[in-house]
């Protein structure tokens, strides 16, 4: 089975991460083998399995959830067309380039992070001077997608060659 994610840049055109293996852990660490460095991504995510010709995808207790075609999942087996949602990104499914053509849906927004003390949420004194977003800034999709490259480009260079 050769499967992959697409994502749709702001832009119109895409980007192909290829899943390199029979299981892929996706989230905000750097070892994780796609990785998507936004703070409301859990450091290990979700994962996702190659089995048999079937593609599952498994929440890893994160925080605000992983989500397939809209819905909240714990597990989920994925199908071509299928749209992953972690955090703010959002990936097609792509299983032995079908669907040829990638079409996907906007992002279902997030619920605010839940406050626990001690989890680094919320803990710095200057959240309480914070007013508007602005004051801390966003992200936009090309940058997700640049940075997401940059880290890619990273991995390919710290493999060993052969």
């Amino acid at each position: 089975m050769n499967a992959n994610l697409v994502l749709l840049k702001t832009n119109g055109t895409t980007r192909t991460f290829p899943l390199p293996g029979s299981v892929t852990v996706v989230g905000r660490q750097q070892e994780c083998d796609l990785c998507i460095p936004l703070m409301v991504v859990s450091r290990r995510h979700c994962e996702i399995n190659q089995d048999g010709g079937v593609l599952r995808v498994r929440d890893l207790g994160s925080r605000n959830g992983t989500l397939v075609n809209g819905k909240k999942i714990a597990d989920a087996v994925l199908n071509p067309g299928d749209t992953l949602q972690v955090g703010p990104v959002s990936l097609a499914v792509q299983i032995d380039d079908v669907p040829a053509d990638v079409i996907l849906t906007p992002p279902t927004p997030l619920s605010e992070p839940e406050y626990h003390p001690g989890d680094g949420i919320g803990d710095l004194a200057e959240i309480d001077d914070l007013n508007t977003v602005e004051d801390v800034g966003t992200v936009e999709d090309d940058d997700i997608l640049q940075i997401m490259e940059a880290l890619a480009d990273n991995a390919d260079e710290d493999e060993p060659s052969s």
